[in-house]
């Protein structure tokens, strides 16, 4: 497995914050005069920022967790990623890798056109995440797998932390590569499904035991995305 990153690094995910105005406007009893000059009193407020106080930045907390909340201006602290956050990360870009492969395959073998439909929404799904993971490892700066890569470089359980779950072996890449048909129908939903749950599993350990927000997000997207299509790949499987 490798795995290099810097002795310091500066977490620079984006912030999600949420301003709500609390300010009470002025009543419509007075007069246009008294109107016009309460516009141009909190016109000169906002612009000279005497008014921040009546601001409160919420900052939405980790899944599970509660939010928190701040000035306008207050530096807002958040977590440096930590192993489990980089173990996500860098093994599920091999592990979508191989789902997107397989689809690839559904693409020009499957004859079942909803087996056909859903390799493409997990084509749609999984390539632009790893797009975003690949990212994030390089703000990181932990090495980003590559195609020619083995998955098995990356995988961490060689050194005691949960692993890459739910990959096909070359040998059952190469089964479901020669199938055809039906049998290529049922064999892609089950290779598929034991792939998502995997997948499911990974994200929600990082989701216990990581710190990175854009990681927990990640995450959950991946656990409530892939148990949804585990769901539509059983009820295909039963109708084959």
């Amino acid at each position: 497995m490798r795995h290099k990153t810097r002795a310091s690094r500066i977490f620079s995910a984006p912030v999600l914050a949420t301003a709500i105005f609390l300010g009470v406007t002025a009543g419509c009893s007075g007069s246009g005069e008294e109107s016009a000059a309460g516009q141009e009193e909190a016109s000169a407020t906002a612009s000279d920022g005497s008014g921040a106080g009546d601001l409160t930045v919420i900052q939405p907390g980790r899944p599970g967790e509660e939010a928190s909340t701040g000035t306008p201006g207050e530096p807002v602290e958040q977590p440096l990623a930590n192993h489990p956050d980089i173990a996500f990360m860098q093994m599920m870009v091999p592990h979508h890798a191989q789902a997107l492969e397989m689809a690839k395959l559904a693409r020009r073998h499957a004859v079942d056109p909803a087996v056909r439909r859903m390799a493409a929404r997990i084509r749609a799904a999984q390539g632009p995440e790893i797009l975003t993971m690949s990212a994030w490892l390089e703000r990181e700066n932990v090495e980003v797998p590559q195609p020619d890569d083995d998955p098995r470089e990356f995988d961490h359980a060689d050194h005691g932390h949960d692993g890459m779950l739910g990959m096909l072996s070359e040998a059952e890449m190469t089964a479901l590569e020669k199938a055809r048909g039906s049998r290529f129908d049922r064999l892609f939903l089950r290779a598929m499904i034991r792939h998502h749950r995997g997948a499911v599993g990974m994200a929600e350990t990082v989701s216990a035991e990581g710190s990175d927000v854009l990681v927990a997000e990640l995450a959950a997207d991946v656990h409530v995305t892939q148990t949804s299509e585990i769901g539509r790949m059983r009820e295909l499987l039963d109708h084959l």
